[in-house]
């Protein structure tokens, strides 16, 4: 069987939300993750045409920066955290783009505020559209410097 050539992530990216209104947000590629996650804080659950919407807020607090987003939310999961524990979280679907791939991701929103990255992209998003190199960083963002290590 001839593999299909697949671009190549490094461990780390600074990937797109578009119709979010998020641009060049740092994230973590883990592939031990099912599901990609942002950091985001839910203010309310409210409807819009039929449709069950989230409205969340990111903070970016290194720039001091919050950003206000609405979503549709999918579903209410259950998530295995890092640590094991279960918790519940809002899962959004919404457009993502890393380098020249956009495509829509299912996201959940959780407290990532103690975490280097304020998005993890899990392997849900990763099959048949990437391969990943953890050996180097920045490989589809064309604006950083490709840097080869692991180090941060």
């Amino acid at each position: 069987m001839k593999r299909k050539e697949l671009p190549i992530v490094g461990w780390r990216e600074l990937i797109h939300l578009p119709e979010l209104g998020l641009h060049s947000v740092p994230a973590k590629i883990d592939t031990g993750a099912r599901t990609s996650s942002l950091h985001g804080t839910v203010l309310e659950e409210f409807e819009r045409d039929g449709e069950k919407y989230v409205r969340f807020a990111v903070d970016f607090s290194r720039q001091h920066v919050r950003q206000v987003c609405e979503a549709v939310h999918v579903d209410i999961r259950g998530i295995t955290s890092s640590n094991g524990e279960t918790q519940s979280r809002y899962v959004i679907k919404t457009p993502l783009k890393i380098g020249d791939v956009e495509f829509r991701a299912e996201i959940s929103l959780a407290d990532r505020s103690d975490m280097r990255f304020p998005m993890l992209i899990g392997r849900s998003s990763l099959r048949r559209r990437f391969v990943v190199d953890s050996g180097y960083s920045w490989l589809q963002t064309p604006e950083m410097k490709v840097k080869k290590g692991h180090k941060p």
